[in-house]
């Protein structure tokens, strides 16, 4: 069956609503602006709600458009599979059980590399095309891709929220949520922030360029 963009979004939707279409697909083009580039397979672990009705409702064609790098009213996502084909994409949908601490509409997405090694991004569909990032590479997170965000790592210690926060407003930047999450293992912090709008190739150097971080990505989507 052929779908239209206006069948994914509008009121004639795959689903009984937009969270297994038009939020899938959201969570997987944020997911490819978090991973490093270069992916030569995609796993798809489909969580809840998804795993039971992913295949019915085109969450399956959603999310590899979303890896194509497809917005959500992009036309394309019908074609995914025969695009990603066409691409040398190698890809997978699996079931997974990740706990109740996870919205029933979740995925875990997972990239694998030439060099064997893999990353992975765990995201949410909250309802009404809306999405969530939980987690990356086991670390808790929480940002909706509604506005350009930092992702910073670094060992625990003392003014990180504070510089970043200090060269974001310095320079303009309204700021529209921050989260910090610690692991207890490793004292490693993982800062998300979000902003108004772009941020500039300097303000960014600013920031990213600081030794004091061991992870940074910028993800505007």
């Amino acid at each position: 069956m052929e779908l239209s963009a206006f069948e994914i979004l509008g009121p004639i939707m795959v689903g009984p609503s937009s969270s297994h279409t038009a939020g899938a697909c959201r969570i997987a083009k944020v997911a490819k602006s978090i991973a490093k580039e270069n992916f030569t397979r995609v796993e798809f672990q489909l969580h809840g709600s998804f795993a039971y009705t992913y295949k019915g409702h085109g969450t399956d064609r959603a999310l590899l458009g979303g890896i194509l790098g497809f917005a959500t009213d992009d036309s394309r996502i019908q074609d995914a599979f025969k695009l990603a084909d066409e691409d040398g994409l190698h890809y997978e949908f699996t079931k997974i059980d990740l706990g109740d601490k996870f919205h029933p509409n979740t995925v875990k997405i997972i990239f694998y590399y030439g060099d064997g090694s893999k990353e992975y991004v765990i995201g949410s569909s909250i309802g009404g095309g809306t999405m969530v990032i939980v987690n990356i590479n086991g670390m808790d997170v929480r940002f909706r891709g509604i506005h350009p965000t930092l992702l910073l790592q670094y060992q625990e210690q003392k003014g990180v929220v504070a510089y970043v926060a200090g060269i974001l407003s310095g320079n303009g930047y309204n700021i529209e949520s921050i989260n910090t999450v610690k692991d207890p293992l490793s004292d490693i912090v993982t800062l998300t922030i979000e902003v108004g709008n772009s941020i500039s190739d300097y303000v960014k150097g600013a920031i990213m360029g600081a030794q004091m971080f061991v992870t940074a990505k910028y993800v505007e989507i």
